[in-house]
């Protein structure tokens, strides 16, 4: 499937440096791919193999490796950020045979914890990383380190998944949902030209695929992640006076009070002592996060089929509602039943995190007030898709191959 994702986005032109791979040896070959997202960063270092010249090569396997917290977390100290990238990079040295390191691509994508950055902040981090890459063995190809904007992030996570089970004759809509830490995305193919004609302009993505075009419906919504919702529904992200403000939530259990830092600022944050707690007081307040932000796309009313990951996979987990080694099928009422029982009874979720009710409530508006999703629209929660992590990476990598021609 991954081989599709090659004629879905041209990234760059191809630069004019790179050392073509001897004929003997083009068989096996690597790439490395960085997700800096908003709570981590994470290598991606695939090994691909080409059986034959003419073909396509295909990914043999993967070595994942994560580090928190993310870059934006060393907002204000870009050497410190460099420094994680350097760690990272020991382990792809140790991954990939020092014969290849000179024809291995290295890049590195910024997804929504560096676009919530002020642009200079953002840019000194980015400009660090790009000296740690151009002092690394690895090959350098233009514009390897950048943030992604939202349409690329969903694209691309589109873009690994099996294409031709898309496109099949099924009257369903089939599509993916991701909730990272600072954005959330919606990604399918629509089947409906209303659908088409009612997004705003921007969310539909058009591609050619095999002397077809195609139309996508694809957001990335910045400051809807889980992490970012966090703090809007206690009303601390973009507040000021954070040095003595305390936000407070009837999502969270009363007796709570902590420290929360994201991106790099920290915020007390506390449940409210002499208030109320529960399921309805908390949908309330997480929906001021959600009304009017995300839009509705006219299918997914219909019978529809999506992929949902990341953080929807691991509140599920969390909550009970799917096993964490399999994954699984659920119905977006399952989410609300779950949420309900986690906020009426925070004192027995508490050991697993103060924030379940919170997380279990947004994730439940977010899918039936904001994008809309009838209560028994199946999601199939994931992780890994055929044992490799489930993101953008990999058509990202795969489209820096196309452009280097190396097949």
């Amino acid at each position: 499937m991954a081989e599709h994702c090659l004629t879905l986005f041209v990234v760059h032109p191809a630069p004019e440096v790179y050392q073509p791979v001897p004929e003997a040896s083009s068989r096996v070959f690597h790439g490395i791919m960085f997700d800096a997202g908003s709570t981590g960063t994470r290598i991606h270092i695939y090994k691909f193999i080409q059986k034959d010249p003419v073909e396509l090569p295909v990914l043999d396997n993967e070595m994942y490796h994560a580090v928190k917290p993310g870059l934006s977390a060393y907002k204000d100290n870009p050497e410190e950020g460099g420094n994680t990238i350097r760690q990272l990079l020991k382990i792809a040295k140790k991954t990939v045979p020092e014969e290849e390191w000179r024809r291995t691509p290295v890049v590195l994508k910024a997804t929504a914890g560096l676009r919530l950055l002020p642009e200079d902040k953002a840019s000194a981090l980015l400009k660090e990383v790009q000296e740690v890459f151009d002092e690394s063995p690895f090959f350098v190809p233009n514009n390897s380190v950048s943030l992604m904007n939202g349409t690329n992030e969903g694209s691309l996570t589109l873009c690994f998944f099996s294409i031709g089970h898309l496109y099949s004759n099924t009257r369903r809509t089939v599509g993916i949902l991701d909730l990272g830490g600072g954005s959330t995305q919606i990604t399918f193919l629509p089947k409906s030209k209303k659908t088409i004609q009612s997004a705003p302009s921007n969310y539909i993505a058009r591609f050619n695929l095999f002397n077809h075009t195609y139309q996508l419906y694809t957001h990335s919504y910045l400051g809807n992640g889980l992490y970012a919702a966090r703090l809007a529904t206690l009303g601390a992200l973009g507040a000021d006076g954070l040095d003595w403000k305390v936000f407070t939530s009837s999502c969270l259990p009363k007796k709570f009070r902590e420290d929360v830092t994201f991106g790099g600022t920290t915020y007390k944050v506390s449940g409210i002592p002499d208030g109320y707690a529960g399921y309805k007081l908390c949908y309330y307040e997480v929906m001021k996060v959600i009304k009017g932000i995300v839009h509705q796309p006219y299918e997914v009313k219909g019978s529809s089929i999506f992929y949902a990951f990341s953080y929807y996979f691991d509140r599920a987990v969390e909550s009970g509602l799917i096993d964490g080694s399999r994954g699984g099928a659920i119905e977006v009422r399952d989410f609300k039943k779950r949420a309900k029982e986690v906020c009426n009874k925070m004192t027995k979720y508490r050991a697993i995190s103060p924030f379940l009710c919170m997380d279990m409530t947004y994730i439940t508006c977010l899918l039936k007030e904001g994008f809309g999703f009838k209560e028994n629209t199946v999601l199939q929660l994931a992780k890994k898709v055929n044992n490799v992590e489930t993101s953008w990476a990999l058509g990202a990598t795969f489209d820096y191959f196309r452009n280097l021609n190396i097949h």
